[in-house]
Formats: C-alpha cells, sequence, structure tokens
C-alpha cells in the first residue's frame, strides 16, 4: 500500500506539525547525500486497554544511542518526542501504526564532514500490516542466503540504527525478490550468519532456541529482546550468543524472523532447501502465539513494555 493510499495527513518536523504533502527537506540536505542519519521502527498495537506503543523507551534509547555515535545532537527531549508521537496517533485517529523516528544532518553546506549542518529531527507514523506478506506469519517465507556480507562492526557500527548503511540490507534484500525469494540472509565477513536485512534470526533445533550474539555483526533488535525473554518465561533455553554456520540453517528444526516490521515471522526454505517439515513449526508456533497474545494486551506480567496512547 502506497502512501498516497492511507489515512495520514500530519508529519511532525522539528517541533512543529506539518502537512504531510509539505514536511520537505532541501536537496543539498547533508544525509541525503551522505546517509548521516539515525532511526527507529516502533509499533503501536490495538491492545485491549487501547492504543499502546510497544517497548517505546528502549526504542528511544537506542535513537539517542545511535545519535550519539554520529555526533547528532537532538534538540528535543524524550518528553517531546514521546508528545509529538502521542499527538500523531490520536490526530490521525490511528488505533493500530508504525511509528519512525529519524533524526539527520541537515542543509548548510555539503563536504563530508557535517561541519555546522544543523540536526533536524522528525516522527511519521501510519498504517502498515504484515511485513513480509499477509500470509508469511502462517505459512513462512521463502528466503535465500545473499551474495551480499554484512558489514563488520569494524567498518561500520552495526549497533547503530543509521541510515547508510541500509544500502547494506536492501542490496541483499532486492537480491533476494529478483531470484524468486520473499527475503535473503546475510552473512557476515566470517561466512557465519549475521542477519536478515530488516530482521535478526533465530534457529530451534532439539527444543532448544538460538540466536546469533552480538559479536555477529548484528543489529540489537528490540523484537529480538523480547522474544529471547518470553521464550525464556516459557521455559525454553535460549542460546543468545550464539555463532551459526550458513550449514546449520539447512539442517535445523525450525527457522523464524524477528523484528518490529516483521513481528514474528517463519522461515520455510532457506536456498529451496526445506526446514523441518517446511511449514511453521511448533516452537515457532508457540512464541509467535505468546507474542501476538502479549501486544494484545492478552497477556499480563509485561505492562512497562507499553506506552498507552
Amino acid at each position: 500500500m502506497s502512501f498516497e493510499e492511507m489515512d495520514v495527513d500530519t508529519i511532525w518536523q522539528d517541533g512543529e506539525f506539518v502537512d504531510w504533502d509539505d514536511a520537505q527537506v532541501h536537496a543539498l540536505t547533508h544525509s541525503l547525500h551522505y546517509g548521516t542519519g539515525v532511526f527507529e521502527g516502533a509499533r503501536c498495537y490495538d491492545t485491549a486497554d487501547g492504543p499502546a506503543i510497544f517497548r517505546w523507551e528502549e526504542h528511544l534509547d537506542r535513537l539517542f544511542d545511535s545519535a550519539k555515535v554520529l555526533d547528532l545532537e537532538i534538540q528535543h527531549s524524550r518528553g517531546e518526542l514521546t508528545e509529538a508521537t502521542m499527538e500523531l496517533i490520536r490526530g490521525q485517529e490511528l488505533r493500530s501504526c508504525y511509528i519512525r523516528p529519524l533524526v539527520y544532518y541537515g542543509y548548510d553546506s555539503l563536504g563530508v564532514s557535517p561541519g555546522d549542518c544543523p540536526t533536524k529531527t522528525m516522527i511519521a507514523c501510519w498504517p502498515w500490516g504484515a511485513y513480509l506478506g499477509e500470509d508469511a506469519l502462517q505459512n513462512g517465507v521463502d528466503v535465500m542466503v545473499s551474495s551480499w556480507r554484512k558489514h563488520a562492526s569494524s567498518q561500520i557500527p552495526t549497533n547503530v540504527k543509521a541510515t547508510g548503511p541500509y544500502i547494506n540490507s536492501m542490496l541483499a534484500g532486492e537480491e533476494a525478490r529478483r531470484n524468486g525469494y520473499v527475503e535473503a540472509i546475510v552473512l557476515n565477513k566470517e561466512g557465519k550468519v549475521a542477519e536478515g536485512p530488516g530482521e535478526n534470526i533465530f534457529m530451534v533445533d532439539d527444543g532448544e532456541i538460538y540466536t546469533t550474539g552480538l559479536a555477529e555483526s548484528i543489529l540489537d533488535g528490540i523484537t529480538r529482546d523480547t522474544v529471547i525473554q518470553l521464550a525464556r518465561d516459557l521455559g525454553y533455553t535460549v542460546h543468545d550468543d550464539a555463532s551459526i554456520s550458513r550449514g546449520e540453517l539447512y539442517t535445523a528444526d525450525e527457522l523464524f524472523f524477528s523484528g518490529t516490521a516483521a513481528e514474528v515471522t517463519p522461515i520455510r526454505s532457506v536456498d529451496d532447501t526445506e526446514i523441518g517439515n517446511g511449514s511453521r513449526g511448533p516452537v515457532t508456533e508457540e512464541l509467535q502465539q505468546q507474542f501476538f497474545d502479549l501486544i494484545d494486551g492478552e497477556l499480563g506480567g509485561y505492562d512497562e513494555w507499553f506506552r498507552y496512547v
């Protein structure tokens, strides 16, 4: 669905609410040329107790941490960003939506050094359904191992959610789609499994759960952390610092992606090799159900993860 088809009309830019079509930047904006921005992707869910942003504080933590690494001085407090987001959701009468904050170097000069370029901030919200397709949550997705490798943390910090490095994700994802797959899996420079272009990856083997560790050049995903905690609370053994070889993907009992956009999405095949029985596995299904019960507001004990609108 394109933005034109969505019932949204307002974006917050640098302290002001502006009409969606008027939210523009100069053609010589520093970040447009060099990818010098940081961003987040969060979701607001229509829970049993009303719309609520899921793990908003953790998303803000990562936004401010990412900005620090790029020396972007955010001109607005956490409270201002929160209130702006709440007002966007309320004002556009959104029950559930995707939330995109972006902090970037603006227009002043165009040397590689941002120099005196101002730090600009925007927030937009819009309805967004299942990221990898409506049937993917139940039936799983077919993926391929990309020929593109994930950049190492010695090259670009992988714990920072920055705009520029996402060309790596775009190349890997588009390679997969050109070849008839829904998504890619990206290996790191050592040839070990890193993650998906916009998702973390989990493997189930002999009843235990494995997910690649931070040293494998992955983003420390907030949904990844959620799944780890839910799985442990269900009694599963979770290895959250795993090193997974490419070959282990093909022999896994189950594989699934996690992410704010992808939520919990099963992987049914890798490089045309069927995973398990070629459908959503029982552990994945249980974790998926637990996750959706959580975001529907039907699972007690996790109230601190929700900020009600």
